[in-house]
């Protein structure tokens, strides 16, 4: 790799400095807000990423289809900067931050208001790039107090220090809770909380993938460094700075346009099992579902259809009916509905080589292809091989929309479930049509992903109110909250994966994705034993999504009444649940207008208390809330640290008052999630009965604590 190095003097005005590098490449470091600087390295050649369907700053308008040329700077106020020119080095200051450049060697730092420094790029050398391989590499400054989180859906402790992790999706089915990687998500996003206290957060603006070395190498010849390395794409990054990780946070959400609003009964609890919807009887195996879940007076807002309705043996033909399975879907959904529950089907943007529509698509242009052959692409898909839908074309884009009215929306259902979308296609050759302007899957992955999350919710959001839209997905970049609830994908049953997908929620959250959730009690693996399944339903029954979802071997599946004998204390948990339903929707309205992240480790909230930045179990539900889930086999009490800072915490059951700022042994018996509350709290509860709530005024008790 070559180090990237200037070769004539920089240009300074009121919002940028400029300088040419001496590969022909323009360096530029713009102030786009007081306190959000751009520094980007626009090649000679031009960019290979021209457009980015990230950015979106101008509220309330979303990015065209065909994506935001990479120059476009629409939406930012440009802050008029102060400007300084003293021995080679140029600063632009505002009343937030002041961003310093250093032509040779080319570097770049930033200070906050009182002129202390917070990020620097590393002195020795900071911009590298590959001409063999095409890789660039930034080089940073960093020291052993800093911490880092962020980068999506990450496993193991919050803070990522020491580790090499790697923003590649991948279908991770099985993976291991603690450290597995990379997972689901492309998701280049750093937030930092320097050692003198300071946090703030870098995003790389590129859709290739990214190796993020955050203290894992060291090498002898400079200081201690971290370092992006991103794979043949364009080095475009924002820095964002503030005085608590909540500044950080919503800077970057509001960077990337923000959070829907789901409808109100997305919130509640939803059930779906592979193995419902796999089975032969399947449409009588769901019939059975809705009398039972009403026989048993647990409270269900949605089921969500697992792809077998789909399926012919193993293999999944999106857009279609199996009707020996499902003789009559629309009855079935009738039904459902009639119940009170939403639905919500699985989609796949894959169709296998001998699917019906394979051909008509094919003919279209509308799946990846090669380059040179100008053939589809066909990889590994399920247990078959098959071609992926290219969303960057438009009549592709047309036929998934199409085909989502004719086969799932027509049917009854009421929203799409955008699955399996890592788009983990290998081929080199493989690109995809661009809206015009072809791009090698490489750099174009999780931009599938992205597109079509909002071909589903677009199509959708033609036939109900916008703010009654909603879809989910499990793949993506940032942006796609702009449309869509996630999860942490294809979970496996263990009291480690228990322990280790909180981490991981509350890592999503700190990254900017707030409405997410796990598949409660494992989708892989054995069977839940009873009291795992129990503290599993527990720990889950207050994250913003709570989907009980499974595949298990034998026909078995995850459902509340899984063990009889704990089905009373699972039906307690989904109705606590319900009981915080109107804090709760509090908390998604704070999220969309905001960009507060409904979960979050308590020291999101604590940042002054240094005992909350130990690794814990524990997270905050918004600035009320204090969760203590039980996450060890055979534990009856627990040990939870109540953060300083109010005058006291409350335990919500009992009542009963505890100090702050202490660490305090608690029962936790196998029928109670512990849960505190904050001193000074008034909270609006919802009736907890076996009933669906009506969702628009839910509001039946005002509890007061230490008021």
């Amino acid at each position: 790799m070559k180090v990237l190095q200037g070769a004539q003097d920089a240009c300074l005005d009121a919002h940028s400095i400029s300088l040419t590098l001496q590969n022909g490449a323009l360096f530029r470091v713009e102030v786009l807000e007081p306190s959000l600087v751009r520094v980007r390295v626009r090649p000679a050649g031009g960019y290979l990423e021209p457009r980015t369907w990230a950015i979106c700053p101008e509220s309330g308008k979303d990015v065209a289809w065909t994506g935001r040329l990479r120059d476009d700077l629409s939406g930012f106020s440009r802050t008029a900067a102060r400007m300084v020119q003293e021995e080679g080095c140029l600063t632009l200051s505002t009343d937030r931050l002041s961003v310093s450049l250093n032509p040779t060697p080319l570097s770049v730092s930033w200070r906050d208001a009182s002129g202390q420094v917070f990020a620097a790029d590393r002195a020795t050398s900071a911009y590298f790039l590959s001409e063999r391989t095409g890789a660039l590499r930034h080089y940073l400054a960093r020291e052993r107090g800093d911490r880092y989180y962020g980068l999506g859906d990450k496993t193991g402790p919050l803070n990522l220090h020491g580790r090499r992790l790697r923003t590649l999706a991948l279908d991770a089915l099985g993976y291991n809770p603690e450290t597995g990687d990379p997972l689901y998500k492309h998701w280049p996003f750093v937030l930092t909380r320097s050692a003198n206290g300071t946090w703030w957060g870098l995003y790389y603006d590129t859709l290739a993938a990214c190796t993020f070395d955050l203290g894992c190498e060291h090498d002898n010849y400079h200081e201690l460094f971290r370092y992006c390395e991103i794979d043949d794409g364009d080095l475009d990054y924002y820095l964002m700075s503030g005085s608590s990780p909540a500044e950080v946070i919503s800077q970057f959400v509001k960077l990337v346009g923000g959070t829907h609003l789901p409808p109100r009964w997305t919130l509640g609890f939803a059930q779906t099992a592979m193995g419902l919807a796999d089975a032969p009887d399947a449409q009588d195996q769901l019939d059975n579902f809705i009398t039972r879940i009403a026989a048993e007076a647990i409270p269900c807002s949605a089921f969500h259809y697992g792809s077998g309705y789909s399926s012919r043996g193993k293999r999944r033909y999106v857009f279609t009916w199996n009707t020996s399975k499902f003789p009559d879907p629309k009855a079935l959904n009738q039904r459902f509905h009639a119940a009170g529950m939403h639905l919500v089907a699985n989609i796949k943007p894959c169709l296998l080589d001998d699917h019906p529509a394979y051909d008509e698509l094919k003919a279209l242009g509308g799946l990846v292809m090669d380059k040179d052959s100008h053939a589809p692409v066909v990889e590994q898909f399920w247990d078959g091989v098959g071609s992926h839908v290219d969303f960057t074309h438009p009549g592709a884009i047309d036929w998934w929309q199409q085909r989502l009215g004719e086969q799932v929306l027509d049917f009854g259902i009421d929203v799409g479930w955008n699955d399996n979308n890592e788009y983990s296609v290998m081929d080199d050759a493989a690109q995809c049509h661009g809206f015009g302007q072809a791009m090698p899957i490489h750099r174009a992955r999780a931009l599938h992903a992205l597109l079509m999350t909002r071909a589903t919710f677009e199509a959708q959001g033609r036939r109900v109110p916008n703010d009654e839209n909603f879809t989910v997905t499990r793949g993506g970049p940032p942006g796609i909250q702009r449309y869509a609830q996630t999860w942490s994908g294809d979970n496996t049953t263990s009291w480690e994966t228990l322990r280790w997908n909180i981490r991981t929620g509350l890592q999503m959250s700190l990254s900017g994705m707030f409405n997410v959730g796990h598949d409660v009690g494992g989708f892989a693996g054995p069977v839940p034993e009873p009291e795992l399944f129990v503290r599993w339903v527990q720990a889950c029954c207050l994250n913003p999504r709570m989907v009980m979802n499974s595949w298990k071997a034998g026909g078995i599946n995850n459902v509340p009444w899984l063990h009889p004998d704990m089905t009373v204390h699972v039906a307690a948990a989904i109705r606590l649940r319900y009981q915080l339903l109107p804090y709760l929707w509090s908390l998604f309205e704070k999220a969309h207008a905001l960009h507060q992240p409904i979960i979050r480790p308590t020291f999101y909230d604590f940042q002054g208390d240094d005992h909350c930045y130990t690794d814990s179990d524990d997270f905050m539900l918004g600035e009320a809330l204090l969760v203590a889930p039980v996450v060890e086999k055979g534990a009856m009490t627990r040990r939870v640290y109540l953060p300083a800072g109010p005058k006291a915490w409350f335990d919500f059951h009992s009542g009963t008052r505890y100090a702050a700022g202490e660490i305090h042994e608690v029962s936790a018996p196998l029928d109670c999630l512990p849960l505190f509350v904050r001193s000074g709290t008034s909270l609006a509860l919802a009736n907890a009965t076996g009933k669906v709530p009506a969702f628009d005024d839910p509001v039946t008790e005002m509890r007061q604590f230490g008021l």
